[in-house]
């Protein structure tokens, strides 16, 4: 009998461990007037077993592995079984040898529309749409997925990507809020990730990856080669500017990074940027406020 206990225990520690993400997700209908219905709170909790229970990859993720990330679902209106509302999705992973957890995802989806009956399945297909509630979902796992390979290994996330790329495929041909293809200034899933998988936009894989493992990544032994790292990195998003102004996925990326970016240049030993801030202040300049903050 103990050996069976002991058995049954070891599974259950490997299906634990197995899960990808660690997420909190909070379903917010406080617009509504009627945020204390209960079809909300089973909304809420229905997803985060979805989230964080589901396989989404075939590998096996330790505990500490688990990728640190939360999606807030604002209910704007609701009628019956047919509800409105945003998405704010955001992601971080650790860096190295320090307590500090590095934003890599910060999206706010606002078109986010989806049917939804009080504890009906939910279950994630790879090659078929299953209802547009799970399928914004899932395209924003893989995207945190994605992302978070690509801060450890260049390309990283090509395999995520992709699929994220096929939930848009299918998902167009269901419903078309949101999942529409890239026009001029779109800032829809379908545009994000045609932009990230485009070769018109490579700098961004490129940085997300030198930024965190050649940047951020050395800064707990060696601050001033990490600061340089770092301000290395972001000045090849100079490029990116120069063939594609004012980008949706620059301003993807400085919304996850333009407060970390601010504090590591703020404090500590001094490295040259004189270059770096001209940069960033012709290439984010939304967030000129904040670079006038960087010392050097």
């Amino acid at each position: 009998m103990r050996r069976l206990v002991i058995l049954v225990a070891f599974f259950i520690s490997i299906h634990v461990s197995s899960q990808e993400l660690n997420c909190t997700l909070v379903v917010n209908a406080q617009q509504t007037g009627n945020e204390n219905v209960q079809v909300f709170k089973t909304l809420e909790k229905q997803l985060n077993e979805f989230v964080n229970n589901t396989r989404w990859t075939n590998k096996t993720f330790k505990t500490q592995e688990r990728i640190e990330c939360s999606m807030v679902i604002t209910i704007q209106d609701y009628q019956s079984d047919m509800f409105q509302g945003s998405i704010q999705v955001q992601s971080a992973r650790p860096v190295h040898n320090s307590f500090y957890a590095s934003s890599v995802y910060n999206f706010n989806d606002k078109d986010f529309n989806f049917k939804y009956l009080e504890y009906q399945n939910l279950n994630f297909n790879s090659t078929q749409f299953e209802s547009n509630l799970v399928s914004v979902i899932a395209f924003h796992v893989y995207m945190i997925l994605g992302m978070d390979a690509d801060t450890f290994e260049l390309n990283g996330g090509d395999a995520y990507y992709k699929q994220a790329r096929d939930i848009v495929n299918y998902s167009q041909q269901n419903n078309p809020v949101g999942w529409q293809p890239p026009s001029g200034g779109d800032q829809t899933r379908s545009a994000l990730i045609s932009n990230v998988l485009s070769p018109t936009f490579k700098e961004f894989r490129t940085v997300l990856f030198a930024y965190h493992l050649q940047g951020l990544d050395l800064m707990a032994d060696n601050v001033k080669e990490g600061k340089s790292g770092v301000a290395t990195a972001l000045t090849q998003l100079d490029a990116l500017h120069s063939r594609r102004p004012n980008s949706f996925l620059l301003r993807v990326f400085f919304d996850a990074k333009a407060d970390e970016i601010t504090d590591v240049f703020s404090d500590g030993p001094g490295v040259n940027i004189a270059n770096l801030v001209s940069t960033l202040s012709k290439i984010a300049p939304t967030y000129s406020r904040k670079w006038r903050d960087i010392k050097f």
